[in-house]
């Protein structure tokens, strides 16, 4: 038996998310149905290193199982890639020491943010980017912001009230905004997320970017941890699993 780690790629729009559900299409379902197939009708379950919602999409995510099959692991790509639909790609895989775990070993997570800023949004960024009609934010009372955001806090305030999570504090080592073009790039790296977490983050910063919230807003949001303090839950499909760190 020997525990394999792979980074893969998904383009999120035609998902139910990542986790397997009941008549849905799933990004884990897909990948085990095909490790299935590989292993002769045995079944494969894999771990990723965490669940993404519906329509996000992973240009990084990592995932691992265990197999019996002694394909070489550098013909393993091509051999998952083959047989994948091609909404997914595999991107690496490596053998890993059997304690490795996809989700429990992770250090951190890189996420991207993405809106679009053009006054008419290319029909071919629609699934990818978040259509402003044209309108563009102040990047530098965003930024200005967003250094409440970094560091370690109890940050209930932007977490989907709904999480069984119990503990709610983390750290954001780093969050920044970038022009690309006509699009707005946001990213941010910490030690873990919560649910909604970083989709939460992205629209409540935007609110400061089109005046609807003030930059001092997001000292006191951060402090009351209340989640109704903060602003919408920016729309899925401008969200990327970027990179996960062990």
């Amino acid at each position: 038996m020997r525990r394999l780690k792979a980074t893969i790629s998904y383009d999120g729009t035609l998902f139910a998310g990542y986790q397997v559900q009941p008549g849905e299409r799933t990004v884990q379902l897909e990948l085990e149905n095909v490790l299935t197939k590989m292993h002769k009708g045995e079944k494969v379950k894999i771990t990723a290193s965490g669940r993404t919602d519906a329509r996000v999409h992973a240009t990084g995510q990592v995932i691992h199982f265990d197999t019996t099959l002694t394909i070489p692991v550098d013909r393993y790509k091509k051999a998952l890639n083959v047989q994948l639909p091609r909404d997914i790609r595999v991107l690496a895989v490596e053998e890993v020491a059997a304690d490795f775990h996809a989700r429990y070993s992770v250090s951190g997570k890189q996420y991207r943010y993405i809106w679009n800023c053009e006054e008419q949004q290319s029909p071919f960024r629609r699934h990818y980017s978040v259509e402003t009609n044209g309108l563009k934010p102040n990047v530098e009372d965003m930024q200005a912001a967003a250094n409440y955001i970094v560091g370690t806090h109890d940050f209930s305030c932007f977490c989907a009230a709904n999480t069984s999570v119990v503990d709610k504090v983390r750290t954001v080592q780093s969050l920044s905004f970038s022009w690309q073009g006509e699009e707005l790039h946001m990213v941010i790296e910490g030690n873990g997320f919560l649910y909604n977490m970083v989709r939460i983050i992205a629209g409540t910063l935007w609110e400061v970017g089109i005046g609807k919230r003030e930059v001092k807003d997001l000292e006191g949001i951060v402090a009351s941890m209340d989640r109704g303090r903060a602003g919408k839950t920016a729309p899925a499909h401008g969200l990327y699993l970027e990179k996960v760190f062990y």
